[in-house]
């Protein structure tokens, strides 16, 4: 056979299995909450973070994010009240796209790492949304600086099933509003807001 036609025939075949595959996982994907498995799942890292945004003195709206967030979801499909979600969110590990700004957010002006360098969530109720089951309202506590305050957060159940690798993944977004004053955070305030706008994302794998 001419190497040019191998080379074809190989590209053919290479396509069929790889839209044949593709074809198996959507079709494996779930997009309603009650099929979910259910399970203890851990938070990828490399696929979960916390987006912040504030209004920077008028002329902005300034985003960075926090990542190597550790988290854990107990998810009980079924029952979802009874459902729950734990998160350590390691406060030096904040990317604001500017390393002085980083090193500032270190200091008591703002998250003090010497003393807090991580911040924590535990949720205490979650409920879901009676018009539409994909939405649900997660309150739990957010201890940030040795201070503890409820924090509303509005989840999205995005779909869940086998991810690259086979691992079985459910994923969501969230949305909360925070304001960085109830934490003791007061520095430049109020020409940086005080509200502090929170998207949240998470791709949590099922562990066996």
């Amino acid at each position: 056979m001419k190497p040019l036609v191998r080379t074809a025939l190989a590209s053919v075949v290479a396509l069929s299995l790889l839209t044949s595959g593709s074809v198996v996982a959507r079709t494996q994907v779930i997009r309603v909450p009650a099929e979910v498995r259910a399970g203890v799942y851990a938070l990828d890292s490399s696929h979960g973070k916390i987006t912040w945004s504030v209004n920077h003195l008028g002329f902005s709206t300034y985003y960075g994010q926090f990542v190597n967030v550790q988290a854990t979801l107990n998810l009980d499909p079924a029952n979802p009240s009874a459902s729950s979600l734990t998160a350590t969110i390691p406060l030096t590990d904040v990317d604001p796209n500017s390393d002085g700004l980083k090193a500032h957010l270190q200091t008591p002006d703002f998250f003090d790492t010497a003393n807090h360098p991580v911040a924590t969530f535990v949720s205490r109720s979650v409920t879901v949304d009676a018009d539409d089951a994909n939405e649900a309202t997660v309150v739990g506590d957010l201890t940030l600086r040795g201070v503890t305050r409820s924090v509303t957060m509005e989840v999205e159940f995005n779909q869940a099933g086998p991810s690259m690798g086979g691992v079985y993944k459910t994923g969501f977004d969230g949305e909360a509003t925070i304001k960085r004053s109830d934490f003791g955070i007061n520095y430049a305030l109020p020409a940086v807001s005080d509200e502090v706008e929170l998207h949240i994302e998470g791709e949590f794998v099922l562990q066996q």
